[in-house]
Parts: C-alpha cells; sequence; structure tokens
C-alpha cells in the first residue's frame, strides 16, 4: 500500500516527498565519501608542500589578487544558491532561475580564472611533472576545478528538467542537492584557499 504524504504548510517544498527526503539523507552520505577525497589530496599536498626541487617557489608564482578575485567570485556564488533556493520554496520557479543562472555564471567566472592561472604558471615553468610540489598543487586545485565544472553541468540539466516539469517536491529535491553539492565545493575553496595559496606564499617567503 503505498504511503501517503505527510507534510505541514511549513515543510520545505524539496522535504515534501518521501523520496526526496531519503536522497538528500543520501546525499550527505555522498558527500563525507567526498571530504575522504579531499582530505587525502589535502594530507599529500602538505607533506609534498616543501618538495619544490630546482623548479620555482610558490612565493615566486602565487599572485594574491588572482586568488582573491577567484574566492570572491565562488563565495559569491554561493550567496546567490542560497538566494535560488529561497525562491524556489517561495515556488517562484523565475527567481529560481535567474539566481541560479547568476551563479552559474559567477562559477564559470571562478573556472575561467583558474584556467588563466594554471596557463601562467605552465608558461613560468611550473607544469604538472616540475616537482612534487606542482603535481600536488595541480592535482588537488585541479581535482576541485573539476568539481566544479561537474556541477555546473550538473545544475543546468537539473534547470532543464524544471523548465520541462515544473516545480515539483522532486524537481525541487533535486535543485536543493545540487545547492548542497555547491556549497560543500565552496568549503572546499576555502581550505585550498588556506592550506594552499596563504600557507605557500608565507612559508616559501624567504
Amino acid at each position: 500500500m503505498a504511503h501517503a504524504e505527510v507534510h505541514d504548510h511549513n515543510t520545505p517544498l524539496e522535504y515534501q516527498s518521501e523520496t526526496g527526503r531519503l536522497n538528500i539523507l543520501g546525499f550527505w552520505i555522498f558527500l563525507g565519501a567526498e571530504i575522504a577525497l579531499f582530505s587525502t589530496l589535502f594530507a599529500t599536498y602538505l607533506v609534498l608542500m616543501y618538495r619544490t626541487a630546482d623548479g620555482p617557489t610558490p612565493h615566486e608564482l602565487f599572485e594574491l589578487k588572482g586568488v582573491l578575485i577567484e574566492t570572491f567570485l565562488l563565495l559569491t556564488s554561493s550567496f546567490t544558491c542560497g538566494i535560488a533556493i529561497h525562491e524556489m520554496r517561495k515556488r517562484n520557479r523565475k527567481g529560481l532561475f535567474v539566481w541560479m543562472i547568476i551563479t552559474l555564471l559567477l562559477g564559470a567566472g571562478f573556472l575561467g580564472y583558474e584556467i588563466y592561472e594554471f596557463v601562467t604558471y605552465v608558461h613560468e615553468g611550473a607544469a604538472l611533472g616540475t616537482s612534487a610540489f606542482w603535481s600536488g598543487f595541480f592535482v588537488i586545485v585541479g581535482t576541485h576545478g573539476l568539481h566544479v565544472t561537474m556541477g555546473i553541468a550538473w545544475i543546468t540539466l537539473i534547470l532543464i528538467q524544471v523548465a520541462r516539469r515544473g516545480l515539483t517536491p522532486q524537481t525541487s529535491a533535486k535543485v536543493f542537492i545540487s545547492s548542497l553539492y555547491w556549497h560543500f565545493l565552496d568549503v572546499v575553496w576555502i581550505f585550498i584557499f588556506t592550506a594552499v595559496y596563504l600557507t605557500g606564499m608565507v612559508l616559501h617567503n624567504g
């Protein structure tokens, strides 16, 4: 016998179906695996921090201005993503689309700066095989960038579903889960900003 969906008027749209609630719970478990992945990459990077061999040091190549721009773009996208979820809960589909598209554009801007940064470093002689340090750097920052790329593609596909099917408990649960993923990437970036860029510039200074 099918279970009747029981919820009061104040229940957020994404929690109004049992499938949605289970999917959201399952995604939190998935994020636990992602935390383990990035923890491993951080540990590897920190072990290799001083192994620059004869290649450039992070102090010579890291530029705070570019990293701050990347950080501003990604953190702002987290804020606009939160507004998009707020609009979704008001069943305002247009508001959801506007703020989520702004989120995607900010994410694309972040990726653009990151690609520019990578190209600049390679041009300056710091490639993946230059030293153990630069291998660790490109792997951890590149993995995060790959996740942002997948996030943009994923959210875009979900928005297409919402455009076709409307805002339902099922589609709203997908939007909410994708927002959790986006906020998670912002948190990871804060750790990268601190452990990779700031620490690299300070410890290799002089």
